[in-house]
């Protein structure tokens, strides 16, 4: 687990998770990480996410993959961390970048909350770049 970027941690465990052909994956459990777990809900990159109490005030967050087939193609065919501690990324509303000429998703951290970069041209908000997802 890497104590310095929790972000990069959760989207290691979900590269590493579908690369095993695993149903589920399990990480330790923080607000930022359930609201991007929703986020790629939303965008249709996972099936579902959810918050277990494991007691001694832990909680896990579970995220269930979603595969394409009966041969278990992941949904996501790659995940990638822009912003990072060291280097943070932000960018304007007229900036936000199309991954993959659209056909990815940019994850975006905005003034009103986690945000798919779809979503943020539709509000006209820009924030800090989080991670790519195709």
């Amino acid at each position: 687990m890497s104590l310095s970027d929790p972000i990069a941690d959760m989207l290691t465990r979900i590269r590493n998770a579908q690369r095993g052909k695993l149903a589920v994956t399990a990480m330790p459990f923080s607000k930022m990480k359930q609201a991007i777990a929703e986020t790629l809900r939303e965008a249709g990159y996972i099936d579902a996410c959810s918050v277990e109490d494991i007691g001694h005030n832990k909680k896990v967050l579970s995220i269930v993959l979603k595969y394409k087939d009966k041969v278990r193609t992941p949904v996501i065919e790659g995940i990638q961390r822009v912003s990072k501690p060291s280097c943070r990324i932000y960018v304007g509303s007229s900036e936000i970048p199309y991954v993959l000429g659209g056909l990815g998703t940019a994850i975006l951290s905005t003034s009103r909350g986690i945000m798919t970069d779809r979503a943020a041209r539709k509000q006209n908000v820009g924030g800090e770049l989080l991670c790519y997802v195709w």
